[in-house]
């Protein structure tokens, strides 16, 4: 009943063999510089059956990387720990991409000697606190960036793709979704700004439209796809009118030729985030042609039916996908899957416990054995 899942699609440059993708999720488990570690290799080699890998936000830039342990690729070090990794992932008949992160009004000040974070506007995230080493602290109010750091934040972005490409990644994805820069500058509730990157949504698209086209140029539209998150609010950024918004959004990503576009789209019932926001993947399936990947919530039996009516062309699932390193084939036998042991609290500890200690069916079948 799930055959439309495992049916090969193209992804751009990347020929994947199922419709069953790893969505990122934030683990942190790198060192205190942001240098990737080896538990890292076996955490996403372990995934290898996915038809793709997106790996965790990883940060463009020591301005744009604001959590402790997160993994960066700004800087040669982090471009040679990431190595083995993507070595690991293909050794295992896997493919993976890079997500590239930058957090925007959400990097706390302690992470920038004390600096504001830049953004949109002169805005704070009210909600939540920021986790930093040397404990927690309320978000500040960010800097607007300048339209003369522009350039700047784009040649950002496209080092680290030359960085990704150098590091063996099979491509990199554009994180603009989940209230992070390039959302602060999408929504109107994150974007005051009365210059040619705010107000209408034509201009709040700007930066999205400069960032990708910097990534395209840096490898090759084959290599690069976005991701949105289109419904709802997300860390304090929001929008009253999402179908406009996002139409244009969809046009830029349309105009790039990405490889794929994702939408990570909570619903009402959403189990880790949650809006009455209608999901826009209508509106943009409308505009954007290339290979829609939809996310949030979904079960085998759901996804199924959405890449069978061809509401979306793959589905990706993130924490599932932790508790499951082979998720694909357990789908593809109608296996029972694992639950979460310990969520959220050890999604983030710097160990294998709940990390890499989740048993394959295999690995149940020889314990069983024994």
């Amino acid at each position: 009943m799930h055959d439309s899942l495992f049916q090969p699609i193209q992804l751009g440059a990347i020929a994947a063999p199922n419709r069953i993708l790893m969505a990122p999720c934030t683990r942190m488990r790198a060192d205190d510089n942001f240098v990737p570690t080896e538990i890292m290799a076996t955490y996403y080699a372990q995934r290898a059956d996915a038809g793709l890998i997106i790996t965790e936000a990883t940060g463009i830039s020591r301005e744009g990387l604001g959590a402790a342990r997160a993994p960066g690729i700004w800087n040669q070090a982090q471009v040679e720990a990431w190595k083995p990794i993507t070595e690991a992932v293909h050794k295992a008949g896997g493919r993976i991409v890079c997500q590239l992160w930058h957090m925007g009004r959400i990097v706390h000040p302690w992470f920038l000697g004390g600096e504001p974070p830049v953004s949109a506007s002169a805005t704070r995230l009210e909600e939540g606190m920021a986790h930093t080493p040397a404990g927690r602290f309320p978000y500040e109010t960010a800097r607007p960036l300048r339209i003369d750091e522009m350039p700047r934040i784009v040649e950002d972005y496209a080092l680290a793709t030359r960085n990704a490409r150098e590091a063996g990644f099979d491509g990199v994805q554009l994180h603009a979704a989940n209230g992070y820069l390039i959302d602060q500058f999408l929504r109107s509730s994150t974007n005051l700004r009365d210059d040619d990157y705010g107000g209408p949504a034509e201009n709040r698209v700007r930066l999205l439209r400069e960032v990708l086209q910097g990534i395209v140029s840096a490898w090759d539209a084959p290599h690069v796809s976005v991701r949105l998150s289109p419904n709802g609010d997300s860390q304090g950024a929001d929008d009253p009118d999402p179908a406009t918004l996002f139409a244009h959004a969809a046009q830029v990503v349309q105009d790039a030729g990405a490889a794929f576009l994702e939408l990570r789209q909570p619903g009402p019932d959403g189990t880790y985030g949650s809006t009455t926001v209608p999901q826009q993947d209508a509106v943009i399936r409308s505009i954007y042609k290339g290979p829609l990947v939809l996310n949030s919530d979904y079960t085998a039996d759901a996804a199924a039916q959405d890449v069978a009516s061809g509401r979306c062309d793959a589905v990706s699932w993130g924490r599932l996908y932790l508790s499951n390193p082979d998720l694909a084939t357990r789908i593809r036998k109608g296996a029972p899957l694992n639950p979460n042991k310990g969520a959220p609290k050890t999604w983030y500890y710097p160990s294998e416990e709940g990390y890499t200690d989740y048993p394959t069916l295999e690995q149940e079948a020889a314990g069983a054995a024994a």
